[in-house]
């Protein structure tokens, strides 16, 4: 604009004979050229590091992206802006500006801003823009520091216990199925009490005391939980209902995993994650989940040892995926179902209408009774 009010008025100048509008257009253009100089040569020369603290954010986080910078010009810089877009999921992105004042050569400065975790998903960073303008405000130059970076925002989990055998419905399963499968290593002897088996009686022993004794064996706890997602768009009756499983499924493998079970986690697209870092791997995985479509697809067989859970979640008993879930159960495996859009129908369901629905409900199944919700990290 500077540029053209300037020629124009040259030419104003030179067609009417008019001197001072000479003058003028000389120094919109005099005034442009000096701007377009000290952009240039006053211009920045940084490099710059990115850190977020911390690396996986959970859902409803506050984080923090921390800028430093080194200025690698041979004079003093002019003031400065750093800019870079965040683009959150389901979120209009923004544009993080922080201002910076003159930096000497070879000096650092640090700098930057909070960054708001309101749901799961990937945030994606940058890139990081380094702009300086001149006093007139008249020109402007953009130099990108910086590529993008992602952030994953986990899903929002809560610490839960685990069965324990002999309580609550499903401990008590559990212990059933445990007495099924036989007796453990053997334990000890005490003395005979009303209701003991008959043949768990220890004769030798009981001959050379003055009681009769019976042989207790250990009972196997709880060794091994697999924990499968239906992530079927068409299962769900709203995005809310599939928010809830996934917040249900990272809680249970986060739980699992902190109780030292053998841990796995299915769901489609041919995932099946299971190892050491299986609690780190599920909530990364889990912060870009989007709800799939067509079938579930088959499941392999979990060829762990010991007592197991298998815990399907979806959105009914009904639906493919627990059925196909199902078909892998063995008889050292208890089957529960986490439901977000039903009701109970078996002691071993556990409603999740709510996430404070499922938290209540799982601890009544475990019989603690009571609601103890932390949030998990990886």
């Amino acid at each position: 604009m500077a540029v053209g009010a300037g020629i124009v008025s040259i030419v104003a100048a030179r067609v009417f004979g008019i001197l001072e509008l000479f003058i003028i257009g000389a120094g919109f253009l005099s005034a442009a050229g000096v701007s377009l100089a000290i952009v240039w040569l006053r211009r920045p020369r940084l490099r710059a590091g990115r850190w977020i603290h911390p690396a996986v954010l959970v859902a409803g986080d506050v984080g923090r992206v921390d800028l430093r910078i080194e200025h690698l010009g041979s004079v003093r810089s002019s003031e400065f802006t750093l800019s870079e877009d965040v683009r959150r999921p389901r979120s209009a992105f923004y544009s993080a500006r922080l201002p910076v004042g003159p930096m000497a050569s070879g000096g650092f400065t640090s700098t930057g801003y909070q960054l708001m975790a309101s749901g799961r998903g990937i945030v994606r960073l940058g890139p990081l823009v380094v702009e300086n303008r001149d006093p007139l405000g008249m020109a402007r130059a953009r130099t990108q520091l910086l590529d993008v970076d992602e952030v994953f925002v986990a899903p929002r989990s809560y610490l839960l216990d685990m069965p324990q055998l002999g309580q609550g419905v499903l401990g008590a399963q559990l212990l059933a199925l445990a007495r099924r499968l036989g007796p453990g290593d053997f334990h000890g002897l005490r003395e005979y009490v009303d209701g003991d088996e008959p043949r768990s009686i220890h004769w030798k022993a009981s001959a050379r005391s003055e009681v009769l004794l019976v042989k207790e064996h250990t009972t196997e706890g709880l060794r091994r939980c697999t924990i499968v997602l239906d992530s079927g768009a068409e299962t769900y009756h709203d995005e809310d209902g599939f928010e809830r499983a996934v917040t249900a499924a990272a809680s249970l493998v986060h739980s699992a995993d902190r109780a030292g079970l053998s841990t796995r986690f299915v769901t489609a697209g041919g995932i099946d994650l299971r190892g050491p870092d299986v609690a780190a791997n599920t909530l990364r995985m889990l912060a870009g989940i989007d709800p799939s479509t067509g079938s579930f697809g088959s499941i392999d067989h979990d060829p762990g040892e010991g007592l197991g859970l298998l815990i399907v979640i979806s959105a009914t008993r009904s639906s493919p995926t627990v059925r196909i879930a199902h078909s892998i159960l063995d008889p050292t495996q208890t089957a529960v179902s986490v439901v977000t859009d039903d009701i109970a129908r078996s002691p071993l369901d556990v409603p999740a209408r709510t996430e404070r629905e499922f938290v209540s409900s799982w601890q009544v199944l475990t019989g603690r009774g009571r609601l103890d919700v932390q949030a998990g990290r990886p």
